[in-house]
This record gives structure tokens, sequence and C-alpha cells, in this order.
């Protein structure tokens, strides 16, 4: 039995639906904090469980039967450590045979703020004794095709990348990578860094932006704390604008750049093209 944690969560469907070519829908379980929202997996075979990352009681029935677990990492910055702890132990109680965990790309030594709690979740699964694979994910170019509109609107995309190379993949890419080591033999043990196929720069997104609109878009490089400033008064919090804007800073000393082609070794095909992922958005 495959289990997946945050599986009603933009990664979690998108892994569950590249399980379901390769499984029975009865040899998945979603673990959910609100089964509401999993209806639609329920609908489809899935067994779906209740689970609360900040309720370490409730994972003992969650995991009952599994054999492999996905845990997606937590969304909530500054809790996770120790909600993924949570889920560890209750992995290890339950005799999981292997845990896949989802990471980030060169967590070990990644210049990002968020790479903390991934270097403290993998050290903490290391230590537990539970079988594991890691999947240190790269970026998701999501993150950058998301605020196209802004951009068309505004005529320009802001960042503090400079010319920093990112080797970003979709998530479907990710979540296909994530299928193929959950149903595939001999993973305990395993570090894969995934990334995409072709790394572009801020500038070379807008360039394309601009190609495929007809429209003039530039790139605007600031510094780490104009753009910071930049996305408050955009509307996004604090925190959450200071880890956008520190991403960005580590994308260019190359934290987001990997040549290693893991990812489409991985799914036995190439990443999604920038193009394709831009195409998609507009």
């Amino acid at each position: 039995m495959i289990i997946v944690t945050g599986a009603t969560g933009q990664l979690g469907r998108l892994v569950i639906a590249s399980l379901l070519q390769k499984v029975p829908a009865s040899s998945i379980v979603a673990v959910v904090r609100n089964v509401e929202k999993a209806q639609d997996l329920v609908a489809l075979g899935i067994a779906v469980r209740y689970a609360d990352y900040n309720q370490p009681a409730t994972w003992k029935s969650a995991l009952v039967g599994a054999e492999k677990l996905l845990l997606i990492s937590s969304s909530e910055v500054g809790q996770r450590t120790q909600q993924h702890r949570t889920v560890i132990d209750a992995a290890k109680q339950a005799g999981v045979k292997l845990l896949a965990y989802t990471s980030l790309l060169h967590a070990d030594t990644s210049p990002l703020g968020l790479a903390t709690e991934h270097q403290e979740t993998e050290k903490y699964l290391r230590a537990s004794g539970v079988p594991f694979v890691i999947l240190r994910h790269g970026w998701y170019t999501e993150n950058y095709t998301v605020s196209l509109g802004s951009a068309i609107a505004h005529g320009a995309i802001y960042g503090c990348a400079g010319e920093g190379l990112i080797a970003s993949a979709t998530r479907a890419d990710y979540a296909k990578a994530d299928a193929v080591v959950l149903t595939s033999a001999n993973q305990a043990g395993k570090v894969y860094e995934l990334a995409g196929d072709s790394a572009y720069t801020l500038s070379a997104l807008a360039a394309e932006v601009s190609r495929q609109t007809g429209k003039s878009i530039n790139y605007v490089n600031l510094s780490q704390g104009d753009y910071q400033a930049v996305l408050v008064k955009a509307g996004l919090p604090e925190g959450f604008a200071h880890l956008l804007a520190d991403s960005d800073t580590g994308a260019s000393q190359g934290a987001l750049f990997d040549e290693g082609h893991q990812l489409s070794q991985l799914i036995g095909s190439v990443t999604t093209p920038l193009s394709v992922a831009v195409a998609t958005v507009l």
C-alpha cells in the first residue's frame, strides 16, 4: 500500500494521478486534513484518511498497512521540522518499509533560507532507522508563471536573481518522478537531485513571454530588499515575501541550477520546456 500525505495539495493530487497510471486505486491511500476536499479521490476508489501534522495522535490510524509513504513537505514554513518529525515517528512505529521525502534541490549545500528545515528533516530521517529515499525537488516553474498575468499588465517581471540560471520543472514533472520512485524496487538510501533539463534566467523568461504575447515584457533586476518591498506592496505577507526574495538571491548564486538530468531520466522523457509552461498559462 502506498500512502500519500498532503494528497489534496497541488503536488499531492498530481502524484496520485501519476500513481493511478501505474497501480490500482485500491493500493493508494490519500492522507488529508480536510476529508471533504478529497471526495473526488474517493470517487476514484482511493481510500481517504484524516491526519494532521499538528496532531501526532492522528497518524497511527492514518498509516495502518502502509508499505511505502510519500511525505510531501509541509507548506507551513517555520513549523515544518516538527511536523515532519511527527510523521517520521509514526512511520517508524507503523513499520513503513520506505519513506520518500520531498526535500529541496541540493538541500545539504543550498544557501536558501528554505533549506534549513529540509536539512533538519533529512538529518532526523537518516537517524530514525526508517528506510528512506530523498526526492530533492528543484524549483517549480509555476513559481514564476503563476504571476505572468501581473507581469503582462505591468510590462515587467521583477526579481533579484540577476543572471542566475534556474533549472525548474513543472509540478507534473516532479509528480511523475515521485510516482516512479514509489513504484520501483531498491530505492532505500537513494538521494535524487531533481531539476529541469533546460535552465533559463529571468531575462530569458521575460523574453519568452514577450515572444508569445507580442508585448514588450522586461526583466527588472532589483536588490533583495527592494524586490521584497515590491512583493509586500503587491499584497504578500512579509514573511512569504522575504522567502521569495531570498530564493531569488539564491538563484543568483546557482542554488536553483542542476544539470544532472535525474528528473528526466526517472520520467523517461524531457522535462516540460519553459515555452510550453508559459503557453499553458497564457
